[in-house]
């Protein structure tokens, strides 16, 4: 479910009608959250290091509502809640993309996302079909090679893209921690840095929870 925000009362309306009409309208930052507590109970429990990474990054998303923020047919609707469409790799080192519904109970959203990652992995070509085309959802992505300090996205700029772009690097050891890269894309219409913040704060207290 979607409402539509009511431009002459929302508080944006001169930011949104500013960055909107940029070529592009997205900013993003690139850090890193503190893995320790995370990787710990990856470990005792047997989870699966990505699944378990990104139902924290969906959770904390939907919990920071500029994050259910899009804009369709020039209106501001805000969703009830988001899913994940990230890129999931094949054993020939291409990649399609995926729709992982967000489910609140980990086991269960672990249990579907399986599902359609063998599909994925299974199939040939990009699937940009319907589902990973879907508005309401995060694009995700994971480049578990590298510990990267800095990272940059494929954009078309005559389609007008509102979805948040979210990507995890390689996690490392350092001083005793271990450290998460990641960097988070938005549009500047719908938010600003500081729910960036929000996002990231909320995200790292899911991790330590």
């Amino acid at each position: 479910m979607k409402k539509v925000i009511d431009l002459d009362q929302w508080n944006r309306k001169e930011h949104f009608e500013f960055f909107n009409g940029f070529d592009e309208p997205f900013f993003g930052i690139t850090t890193t959250v503190d893995f320790t507590k995370g990787y710990q109970k990856i470990k005792d429990f047997g989870y699966p290091y990505f699944l378990f990474y990104l139902h924290k990054s969906l959770q904390a998303a939907n919990a920071i509502e500029p994050f259910r923020y899009r804009i369709e047919e020039n209106q501001v609707v805000v969703y009830d809640v988001i899913h994940a469409s990230p890129t999931i790799g094949r054993e020939d080192h291409t990649f399609g993309f995926s729709f992982l519904e967000y489910i609140k109970d980990f086991d269960r959203f672990v249990e579907m996302a399986k599902l359609e990652i063998t599909e994925v992995q299974n199939s040939k070509g990009l699937r940009h079909i319907d589902s990973t085309k879907r508005m309401d959802t995060i694009h995700y992505s994971s480049i578990p090679w590298y510990n990267f300090t800095g990272l940059t996205h494929a954009r078309h700029f005559e389609y007008k893209d509102s979805v948040p772009k979210i990507s995890f690097g390689k996690y490392t050891k350092k001083h005793g921690e271990m450290i998460l890269p990641i960097a988070v894309n938005v549009h500047h219409g719908l938010m600003d840095g500081y729910h960036l913040g929000e996002y990231l704060e909320e995200f790292q207290r899911l991790l330590n929870d």
